[in-house]
């Protein structure tokens, strides 16, 4: 994810912080400071920051659960609403989702009883006092990660309860049948989220229009892979695309941008090599910071994600959310197509229309 700084690693998977979670707490630091000086200020920015350090345990208890079915996760992001853990794919047996789902709020669950068996005290009435900054700072603590687990049960994606309904919905009903009637269940929570909101709580109108997408992109992305079933990365990739060259000037590269309609070009060297990607975006803001003659490599997005042709099209397509396009790769690594957001939805259209043409397309 852009705009994020590395921490660290854990098996694998890097723990990195997105730059408005640092404005975040920048923020709460200044409103603190205002409300009640330097000790505030840094009591608050603590706290917060030790809440946010139980969500990365939090994400870390799904990532280490999926990766007991094959299912791995490269990397988890600190965001102001929580975090992110972009696993490969989503579990497909029903079972195996629902013990991804639980593994998070268990987390929250065991280090709320751990701090308050040390507090020698349980007390969940400080759900209501999280804010006082009178009362014990591991009590606070432990009534916060009480009340993570909890908030994250709310039968609504993106939350763990919306999966875990979604995956009891699907032991017994298709997987795209128990997605709607989730997404439905989780937009009704939306909406009644956001009507309380209303009288006086803005942070819950927030809350409710991020569920409401949220649970709108999860079934369309269901639905999707569901009509991508049978089908590889190749039926979608296009092929007929312009390519920059690694050791190109800008020039070559806006000339390249001019000649064609594409968002996204992909940069290759001279054995054919998927070197990275560069958006429109990437050319121009290039060609306010230097002149034509200036090499373009390093503005290319050498992160960028690819793809086997061979892979599942319904597979690649739970790895696509956030990316602009993925380099679509042969076995040695040459460049034989770009998967976009357009071709998808082109061949998911055709799949809908004519199911019957698979058959032909792969036969």
């Amino acid at each position: 994810m852009r705009w994020s700084l590395t921490l660290g690693s854990f098996k694998g998977t890097a723990v990195r912080i997105h730059i408005t979670f640092l404005l975040l707490l920048a923020w709460i630091g200044f409103s603190a400071y205002r409300s009640g000086g330097a000790p505030a200020a840094r009591d608050s920015v603590i706290f917060i920051t030790l809440i946010f350090a139980c969500v990365v345990l939090h994400e870390f208890g799904h990532i280490l659960m999926a990766r007991r079915f094959g299912i791995f996760s490269t990397e988890v992001t600190l965001l102001p609403i929580g975090g992110v853990a972009n696993l490969d794919h989503m579990p497909e047996k029903p079972y195996q989702e629902l013990l991804v789902a639980l593994a998070g709020p268990a987390v929250n669950v065991v280090i709320a009883a751990a701090l308050f068996i040390a507090l020698g005290a349980f007390q969940p009435e400080t759900l209501a006092q999280l804010d006082d900054p009178h009362l014990n700072v591991l009590a606070r603590l432990a009534a916060a990660n009480l009340f993570l687990a909890l908030f994250n049960m709310i039968p609504a994606f993106p939350m763990d309860g919306g999966r875990v309904l979604r995956a009891a919905l699907a032991m017994w009903l298709p997987r795209g049948k128990a997605t709607r009637i989730a997404a439905f269940i989780g937009q009704g929570f939306a909406f009644a989220l956001g009507f309380l909101g209303l009288f006086g709580n803005p942070i819950l109108v927030f809350i409710a229009i991020f569920v409401y997408i949220a649970a709108s992109g999860e079934a369309q992305m269901t639905v999707a892979s569901e009509a991508a079933r049978g089908l590889s990365v190749a039926d979608a990739m296009e092929t007929r695309i312009a390519a920059i060259a690694w050791g190109a000037d800008l020039g070559e590269a806006v000339e390249t941008l001019l000649a064609t309609s594409q968002d996204q070009f992909p940069v290759v060297a001279a054995d054919g090599r998927f070197m990275g990607l560069l958006d429109r975006s990437d050319i121009i803001e290039a060609l306010k910071a230097d002149d034509r003659s200036a090499p373009i490599a390093p503005h290319v997005q050498r992160d960028a994600p690819t793809v086997s042709a061979a892979a599942p099209l319904d597979e690649t397509i739970e790895k696509f959310a956030g990316a602009s396009a993925m380099g679509v790769l042969d076995a040695d690594g040459v460049l034989v197509g770009l998967l976009t957001r357009q071709s998808i939805g082109e061949i998911m259209l055709i799949a809908n229309l004519r199911p019957d043409w698979r058959l032909g397309r792969r036969g």
